[in-house]
């Protein structure tokens, strides 16, 4: 079973697709709705929806107080440039580079492959290094995988970018000779 925070944030994301992008809601009012307390959507907000994960939280406290979500589209490559510079600069964390990872999976710039393999070269035990250089070097590879994406054509349907085109040139005989055979 999902997670009270996975639970809010699916709810959540469903709710800001139908607003078209922009959705406000009582905090009180989505704490009843789960029966829990404030601070748990709070929790949620801060660590789901951040602006490395393409979002954008305002907040009101108070009797008439509410909460604005924003969700924040790429639309060209210069947008994912600046969030690059902005959000990764010349560190980031693990949790920071997961989201942006999932955020460029959620825009179509990164297959499902791609991100795995992303998730898998910026993991804390991959880099097997002590802070802060392991977040300096997550950022270094971060950024070097990102530009490579946005170098190559659009992630194909199963996630395989270049590799399935191979597959299906290999299959028609016109790759490299098999070494092998």
């Amino acid at each position: 079973m999902a997670s009270l925070c996975s639970l809010i944030e699916q709810y959540l994301k469903r709710e800001l697709e139908r607003a078209g992008g922009v959705l406000e809601l009582q905090r009180s009012e989505l704490a009843a709705r789960f029966a829990c307390a404030p601070s748990q959507i709070n929790y949620v907000l801060e660590t789901r929806f951040t602006p490395a994960a393409g979002y954008v939280i305002e907040s009101r406290r108070g009797g008439r107080g509410f909460i604005r979500i924003v969700r924040l589209p790429l639309r060209q490559r210069g947008d994912l440039l600046a969030l690059l510079d902005r959000w990764v600069g010349d560190m980031i964390d693990q949790d920071g580079a997961e989201a942006l990872i999932a955020r460029l999976q959620e825009e179509g710039i990164a297959g499902h492959r791609e991100a795995a393999l992303m998730r898998a070269a910026v993991d804390r035990n991959t880099l097997a290094v002590d802070l802060p250089w392991r977040d300096v070097i997550r950022a270094r590879l971060l950024k070097a995988m990102v530009l490579e994406l946005l170098k190559g054509g659009k992630p194909t349907q199963d996630g395989g970018g270049g590799d399935a085109l191979r597959r299906v040139r290999a299959a028609q005989g016109d790759g490299a000779p098999d070494p092998d055979r």
